[in-house]
C-alpha cells in the first residue's frame, strides 16, 4: 500500500489518501452501474483519507451501509464509502499513477450485464454473499 494524492476535474477537492491498495476492485451492482455508467473500479483506501475543498463534496446516501461522495462544482465521483467501518473506496482513475495495479475482486457477479466480461480471474462475490457480509442485521 502507498500513499496517494490526488484531486477532483476541476481540483476544488484534493484528497491525500495514506493506504491506497494497488488490488482493485470492480462492482456491478446497479447503483454502481447508473452510477457512473459503467461497472465500479476501485481501489481500497481504508480510513486514513483527508479531505480538502470538504464544502465542495456533496454525500448522497446509496444505501443502508454506505454513502457515495463527488464533487458539487464538476461531479467528479470522489468515493463510495462504508458507514460502518469508515472505509473509503476511490475510483481507480482518481490514482493514475498507481503501480502495479491488480483486478483482486469482483462484487455482485450475479448481477453482471451479459454485454460485457472480463478475462480477469479474480474472486467473485454474488448479491447474497454480500448482503450477508455487509447490510445491516435486522
Amino acid at each position: 500500500m502507498s500513499q496517494s494524492v490526488t484531486s477532483c476535474l476541476c481540483g476544488s477537492v484534493k484528497i491525500t489518501a495514506e493506504e491506497v491498495n494497488p488490488k482493485f476492485t470492480v462492482c456491478h451492482c446497479q447503483s454502481c452501474r447508473t452510477w457512473g455508467g459503467a461497472p465500479f473500479f476501485a481501489v481500497q483506501c481504508g480510513t486514513k483519507v483527508q479531505v480538502e475543498g470538504e464544502d465542495k463534496v456533496k454525500i448522497y446516501e446509496s444505501s443502508a451501509w454506505a454513502s457515495r461522495g463527488f464533487c458539487s462544482e464538476c461531479g467528479t465521483h470522489l468515493f463510495f464509502k462504508f458507514k460502518g467501518s469508515g472505509e473509503y473506496n476511490m475510483p481507480v482513475g482518481l490514482f493514475p499513477s498507481l503501480p502495479e495495479l491488480t483486478m483482486d475482486i469482483q462484487f455482485f457477479s450475479d448481477l453482471r450485464p451479459s454485454y460485457y466480461c472480463f478475462s480477469n480471474e479474480t474472486k467473485e462475490m454474488t448479491t447474497a454473499e454480500i448482503m450477508a457480509l455487509y447490510a445491516p442485521k435486522i
